[in-house]
C-alpha cells in the first residue's frame, strides 16, 4: 500500500462564538478542492462526551485524542479545515509537534466582545462567560498566516481566505 501524501490544513482558531464554523463552511463551498470540515462542536452535537461531573475527568485524554485524531486525517491524506480553540500554549506545542511538515495555514479570527457575548447567549449552549475568558488570552503570542474579523461577515472573509491560502508560500507561522 502507497503511503498518502499528508493533506493540507486550514487552521481556523478564533474564541468561542467567534464564528469558526460558519467561515469554515464558506471556506469549504468556497475551495475548489475537497476538504473535510472539522470541529469539536461535531463531537458535542454527537452527544458523544460524558456530560456533568464526569466531563472534567476525562477532559485532557479527549482533547489529546482530538488533536492525534486531527492530526491522523491529514496523515491519511485528507485536507483538513479545523476550526478550533488553541487554549493553551502547551496544546500549541502539542499541534506543532502533531503537526509538523504540513502544509498548514493558521487562520486567527477575531471578534469584538460585545459581538461574541451577543452570540452566545442567542445560541443558548455554550456556557455563559467562555466567549469573553478566550477573548482575553487565546490570540495572545500567536503569529497568523492571515488575520480576520468576523463582524466583515463569512463571505468576504472566505474570499480573503481563500485567495491567501492559493498564495501562500513557504512554512506556516504556525509553526514559528
Amino acid at each position: 500500500m502507497t503511503v498518502p501524501a499528508p493533506g493540507r490544513v486550514i487552521l481556523i482558531h478564533g474564541a468561542s462564538s467567534a464564528g469558526k464554523s460558519t467561515l469554515a463552511r464558506a471556506v469549504q463551498a468556497a475551495l475548489p478542492e475537497p476538504f473535510t470540515h472539522l470541529t469539536f462542536d461535531h463531537l458535542i452535537d454527537s452527544g458523544a462526551l460524558p456530560r456533568g461531573p464526569r466531563w472534567p475527568a476525562v477532559r485532557a485524554q479527549v482533547f489529546d485524542g482530538w488533536h492525534r485524531a486531527v492530526a491522523a486525517f491529514g496523515a491519511s491524506g485528507a485536507d483538513v479545515i479545523w476550526d478550533h480553540i488553541i487554549e493553551a500554549p502547551a496544546w500549541h506545542q502539542d499541534l506543532r509537534a502533531l503537526l509538523a511538515g504540513r502544509d498548514l495555514f493558521f487562520v486567527g479570527l477575531h471578534c469584538g466582545l460585545a459581538e461574541l457575548e451577543r452570540r452566545e447567549s442567542a445560541r443558548g449552549d455554550r456556557t455563559p462567560g467562555d466567549a469573553a475568558r478566550d477573548a482575553a488570552h487565546i490570540h495572545a503570542g500567536k503569529s497568523y498566516d492571515i488575520e480576520l474579523r468576523s463582524e466583515e461577515g463569512a463571505a468576504a472573509n472566505a474570499t480573503r481566505l481563500v485567495a491567501a491560502w492559493q498564495a501562500r508560500q513557504g512554512v506556516s507561522r504556525f509553526f514559528a
